[in-house]
């Protein structure tokens, strides 16, 4: 009788390891995934990010690195904790799972957060950085993520070409009679910012402001997505991870 009770008790055990497994292979892909789109998002615009005021969307996309790293590292021990049915290591994934989840959180608010901010900041601070501190000295970081920008985005100034009129540069002598900057030009030659022809320099509605909005917008809802589904997993894995604890304590009385 006793051993006609322990056929069942073992099935449902190797049930739960085996389910755990497949857990923690998509959970182990779903990390490098988050450590993939952290990168990828850092390399993409690590061009702009002198012409953002603030350092919260780099922030996002840090954590989003450091917790796929620690997903990977946990899928690992994961492994380990189901094949030896270990109940301390399966505590430790437990808790590193619950880890994982808070800095993932985290990074969600942070991005949110951002979101919420970035029309106003943009609108600011690309401005502000057009006239002021565009070719300036000791602003050659500005400068250079201001020329990829309009090149990049095929546009001219923060909401129109007429926004260079105010700027600092293009009212000195260094600006050599330009009307814009030569990366507003569609073909970048030597002084062609003195001619603002839309034949000549990109004319876009909405400016450059427009085209970063879009841009970190969709790269803030990929990384959205990205952390919202990790974190389902981590759920079903916290399920999953405290279910085959409880049935390795009870076996072991």
């Amino acid at each position: 009788m006793a051993q006609c009770k322990a056929e069942p008790d073992d099935w449902l055990t190797v049930y739960l390891k085996y389910l755990l497994f497949v857990f923690n292979f998509f959970f182990w892909v779903g990390g490098a995934a988050v450590m993939a789109v952290g990168i990828w998002t850092l390399v993409e615009k690590s061009g702009y990010l002198s012409v953002l005021a603030s350092s919260t969307f780099a922030a996002s996309a840090y954590i989003l690195i450091f917790a796929g790293a620690l997903v990977m590292a946990t899928g690992f021990l994961g492994f380990g904790a189901i094949v030896r049915e270990d109940r301390s290591c399966l505590s430790t994934y437990f808790s590193l799972l619950l880890v994982i989840f808070l800095v993932e959180l985290v990074a969600g608010v942070l991005a949110h957060l951002y979101y919420q901010r970035l029309s106003d900041e943009l609108r600011q601070h690309l401005t502000r950085t057009l006239a002021e501190n565009y070719r300036q000295p000791g602003a050659a970081e500005i400068t250079a993520s201001v020329d990829r920008l309009q090149q990049d985005f095929k546009c001219c100034g923060s909401n129109s070409s007429a926004d260079w009129q105010h700027s600092t540069y293009i009212l000195s002598r260094e600006a050599e009679g330009r009307r814009v900057p030569d990366s507003c030009c569609k073909t970048v030659v030597a002084r062609c910012g003195q001619r603002t022809h839309p034949s000549n320099i990109y004319k876009v509605e909405g400016g450059c402001i427009t085209k970063l909005e879009q841009f970190l917008a969709d790269h803030l809802l990929l990384m959205g997505a990205v952390g919202i589904g990790v974190a389902c997993l981590q759920v079903c894995g916290m399920t999953l991870t405290c279910c085959l604890h409880r049935r390795t304590q009870l076996r072991s009385y």
